[in-house]
């Protein structure tokens, strides 16, 4: 029997999804499908210069698992450099971290991505009385609460 699966957390999805090799036209090129899972890899190994273990925890996998997928994606990136193919980033079964605000005038509550700031006002009431919202503090600010080691991902994208 397999080991069961561990939802990988990410940060965001990326902001342009498909790279291709200027002057071919796309209609003759080749894809390769890079995971939104092996796009964090990169993003945390590669451009934070992150040691492995430390990565491994941020996605919330094992070492070897993101040893497993940076080398997919590395190989993958390789290939669409070296022989010329489109990149297109999506899949995977991820959860994209979140943080969850409360307006303490109107309760008004609402959702932002990680990695686009911080609202500047309840976008109900235009107060400016906000905070973060009482689930997304300690523990469940990670989005895992009490139950730990069962798969409760958000997202299949």
């Amino acid at each position: 029997m397999s080991r069961p699966f561990r939802c990988r957390k990410v940060r965001c999805s990326p902001d342009a999804n498909y790279f291709k090799p200027r002057g071919i036209p796309i209609d003759v090129l080749e894809e390769v499908n890079l995971t939104i899972d092996e796009f964090e890899a990169v993003r945390l190994a590669d451009l934070e210069s992150r040691y492995q273990e430390d990565a491994a925890k941020k996605m919330n996998i094992s070492r070897q698992t993101f040893g497993n997928i940076i080398s997919s994606a590395r190989k993958k990136i390789a290939d669409v450099l070296v022989n010329s193919k489109a990149l297109k980033i999506e899949g995977g079964v991820v959860k994209i971290m979140e943080r969850y605000f409360v307006c303490y005038d109107c309760k008004h509550e609402w959702v932002l991505p990680f990695g686009s700031g911080g609202p500047n006002a309840c976008p109900k009431c235009s107060s400016l009385n906000i905070h973060r919202a009482p689930q997304d503090r300690g523990w469940a600010k990670m989005g895992w609460g009490g139950g730990r080691g069962k798969n409760r991902c958000g997202r299949t994208v």
